[in-house]
């Protein structure tokens, strides 16, 4: 008699449960799929973010904006290395509904800050040559089906042109990077807001500033903070990191949210599964005494039990990871708010270790019971 067989014949005795279960760990495994992947979203930026960056924006909030003279005295601060600006548009493309992250920027500066968006050296020079130029993210140009040339009209929600209310941009340039790269941002020329918006003239959102040494961050940013007290803009540095996560934490502690969420769907799982094995042990109990009697020891019939759990949370947690694989990979999810929409194969190994301890504790006490089971009293009882 082959053991893996045994199992298989076992989890087969009664269909309609085995299947049930198997839906409620896939379910719940999908949950937990897009659990992290909500989380990797919520998180990301925070986690990649620049060590040698700081962030300056007003201090009453990040709506207010600065006045673009201070760029010349944030410049000139010791440890100050590099600084640029950006300053948030809105708009909108074609429909309301089609929101993405369109920012003013001063192209030169703003890609050596951020090494990690990738641009071919040919598009960058036709950015800096068009006064109407855009570059844009891979994730967003392929989305609408923009390429390199195309002539886009976007409808102001903050800025609006001095006629009219729809600004036009050509592509010059598409970004790309790897998965932690926020791919759906739509960067244009500040000088180009600064030459038709109406009014606000000279000022910017934000600055983004590279230090030289990141261990002096908290020092930098007080000295720059220093510079502007009193002033009629007073401003917050931080790190960016700090600032990314300031964003995050507007809704809450969304890692803890998820987590807590996460426990309580596994602990339920976790209890139908430990039921299903519960049942299926008492079912047989008879048979595991004959399986005894024809001379399977205690610790085969207690792995034959384990086996069978094992294979019930394996098989049903990785279809669910599978699945919510292909779904967050190929569904389109990413948008102006969750820009960074990936299942992490960190996660997905976490996911598969999860399933397995899932199994184990399930049918640790069915297969305990099972072990310890006398085959006189197993007799006698039928």
């Amino acid at each position: 008699m082959k053991f893996l067989p045994l199992v298989w014949r076992n989890l087969l005795r009664r269909k309609v449960r085995t299947t049930f279960t198997l839906l409620s760990i896939f379910v719940a495994f999908v949950l937990y799929a897009f659990l992290m992947t909500m989380r990797t979203a919520f998180s990301m930026g925070v986690e990649v973010a620049g060590a040698d960056r700081l962030m300056m924006m007003h201090k009453v909030s990040l709506i207010q904006l600065l006045p673009i003279s201070y760029m010349r005295q944030i410049a000139s601060t010791p440890g100050v290395t590099l600084v640029s600006h950006n300053t948030w548009f809105g708009g909108t493309y074609q429909d309301n509904a089609n929101q993405f992250a369109v920012m003013a920027v001063d192209p030169e500066p703003h890609l050596k800050l951020f090494p990690e968006f990738k641009v071919p050296p040919d598009q960058v020079k036709a950015w800096q040559a068009d006064r109407q130029g855009v570059l844009v993210g891979r994730d967003v140009a392929t989305r609408y089906g923009w390429k390199v040339g195309d002539r886009i009209p976007i409808k102001g929600t903050i800025w609006e042109p001095k006629q009219g209310s729809t600004w036009y941009f050509n592509i010059a340039g598409i970004y790309d990077g790897d998965e932690t790269v926020d791919k759906t941002n739509f960067f244009f020329r500040y000088d180009y807001l600064e030459e038709n918006r109406r009014g606000a003239y000279g000022t910017v959102g934000w600055y983004t500033i590279r230090i030289d040494n990141p261990s002096r961050s908290a020092e930098i940013a007080s000295t720059l903070d220093s510079a502007f007290a009193n002033s009629p803009a007073e401003t917050k540095t931080s790190t960016e990191k700090a600032f990314l996560q300031g964003f995050a934490n507007q809704v809450g502690d969304i890692g803890a949210i998820m987590i807590a969420i996460l426990v309580a769907v596994l602990f339920s799982i976790l209890l139908v599964v430990a039921n299903t094995m519960a049942q299926s042990v008492r079912e047989r109990t008879s048979e595991l005494a004959v399986l005894k009697t024809l001379g399977f020891g205690d610790g085969l019939v207690l792995a034959l039990v384990l086996a069978e759990s094992l294979f019930l949370a394996v098989l049903g947690g990785g279809m669910g990871l599978a699945v919510a694989w292909v779904l967050v990979s190929q569904g389109g999810f990413n948008n102006a708010f969750l820009p960074v929409f990936v299942l992490r194969g960190r996660d997905i190994a976490i996911g598969v270790a999860l399933c397995g301890v899932l199994g184990a504790l399930a049918g640790a006490m069915p297969a305990a019971s099972a072990m310890r089971l006398r085959i006189t009293d197993a007799l006698r009882r039928n």
